[in-house]
C-alpha cells in the first residue's frame, strides 16, 4: 500500500509553474527567479521554502529543477549526519544541479557551518588527518542552487538563513484551491466524481494537497471496493467515516487528543510531554504535526500552562 501510495504522489505532481494550484504569489516568485537566471546564463539564487508538512515543498524543488534543465538531487537534514557526508553529496555534483535537502533545520551543526561556505564560495574545507597534525584542504566545488525546505523555518541558525537569495513561505490553501487540487487529481486517477462530493473532500482536507490527495485514493477505493459507478457526497462521508475522518477533518488521535484535554483532564492546561504519555505518541509529532490544525481552527490553544481545549473544541466534541 504505501509503495503504491507513494507511485500515486508522484504521478500526481505538477510537473511545471502553470500546473501548480494554489500559492499563488509563491509561483510568481519562483517564476521571476528561474527566468532571470536563465537571462543572464547562471544557476537560479539559492530557495528555501518554509511552511507545514504537504503544502507542496517538494513539488516546488522539482518544479526548480525541471524548468531549469538540470537535474535535482535529493536528501534530507537527518540523512546528513556529519560534515563528511555533506562533503560527499557537494563533490558529487555537477555544475548548474539543484540540491533539495528536506527539513534542512534538522542538519547537524558540522554540516551546517560547511554549508555557509559552499553556499556562498562554491568550496569546502576538508579536514585531513587527525589530531596536532590534522590540516584542511580547500576543494573547489561545482556551481550549484540549493533548495532547502523546513517545517520550522525559526529553527534555522541566521547565517544559513541569510544565505539563502529568495524564502518563500508557503501558507495552508482555501477550500476552493483544494477542490481544483482534488479535480485535477480525479482526473488523473479516472474517478467519477461530483462537486458535491468534491466541496465535501476538500472540507475534510485540512488545507493541505497532501491529505486531500490521499484522502481521494481512499474514497476511490472505498467506490471501487462497493461498486459505486459516480462518487457522490454519500460515497465521500460513508468512507470518511470509515477511515475516522470528522466533518472538519479531525483523524483518531486528533480526536482522542480533543478528548483528553475534556475528560480526562477536565478542561484544565496539559503540558506537551503530558499529552504525549497519555497519546502514546513523540511530542515532536503532536507539536509539529498534530497541534498546528487544531489551534488553527480554534479547538485548542497554548497557554504558559500547557495546552487547554477552547469552548469551540467542546462543542466539537458534542460536551
Amino acid at each position: 500500500m504505501e509503495t503504491e501510495d507513494r507511485e500515486l504522489d508522484q504521478a500526481l505532481r505538477p510537473s511545471k509553474l502553470e500546473e501548480f494550484v494554489g500559492q499563488t504569489k509563491v509561483v510568481e516568485q519562483l517564476r521571476l527567479v528561474i527566468a532571470a537566471a536563465q537571462k543572464d546564463g547562471r544557476s537560479p539564487d539559492h530557495i528555501l521554502l518554509a511552511g507545514p508538512p504537504g503544502l507542496g515543498k517538494t513539488t516546488l524543488a522539482m518544479i526548480v529543477a525541471q524548468q531549469s534543465g538540470k537535474p535535482l538531487k535529493l536528501s534530507s537534514g537527518p540523512a546528513i549526519q556529519s560534515a563528511g557526508d555533506l562533503a560527499s553529496i557537494l563533490s558529487a555534483l555537477e555544475a548548474g544541479d539543484v540540491l533539495f535537502i528536506d527539513e534542512i533545520h534538522r542538519l547537524s551543526r558540522s554540516a551546517e557551518e560547511m554549508l555557509y561556505l559552499a553556499m556562498e564560495d562554491f568550496r569546502v574545507d576538508v579536514m585531513v588527518g587527525k589530531g596536532p597534525g590534522a590540516s584542511s584542504i580547500a576543494l573547489d566545488i561545482a556551481p550549484f542552487t540549493l533548495v532547502g525546505a523546513t517545517t520550522r523555518s525559526g529553527m534555522l541558525p541566521t547565517p544559513l538563513r541569510d544565505r539563502f537569495g529568495f524564502t518563500a513561505f508557503l501558507e495552508y490553501y482555501s477550500e476552493e484551491e483544494l477542490a481544483s487540487v482534488i479535480k485535477r487529481s480525479a482526473k488523473k486517477l479516472a474517478v467519477e466524481i461530483a462537486d458535491e462530493a468534491v466541496n465535501e473532500l476538500s472540507s475534510r482536507s485540512r488545507g493541505t494537497p497532501r491529505i486531500a490527495n490521499r484522502l481521494l485514493r481512499r474514497v476511490r477505493d472505498f467506490a471501487a471496493v462497493g461498486e459505486h459507478s459516480q462518487v457522490d457526497k454519500a460515497v465521500v462521508t460513508a468512507a470518511m467515516d470509515l477511515f475516522g475522518v470528522d466533518e472538519a477533518g479531525l483523524d483518531r488521535i486528533d480526536q482522542n487528543l480533543l478528548a483528553l484535554l475534556s475528560d480526562k483532564f477536565a478542561g484544565k492546561p496539559v503540558g506537551l510531554s503530558t499529552l504525549a504519555v497519555a497519546l502514546g505518541e513523540e511530542p515532536d509529532t503532536i507539536e509539529a504535526v498534530v497541534e498546528p490544525y487544531l489551534i488553527r481552527q480554534g479547538f485548542i490553544h497554548r497557554t504558559p500552562r500547557g495546552r487547554e481545549i477552547t469552548i469551540h473544541g467542546l462543542k466539537h466534541l458534542g460536551r
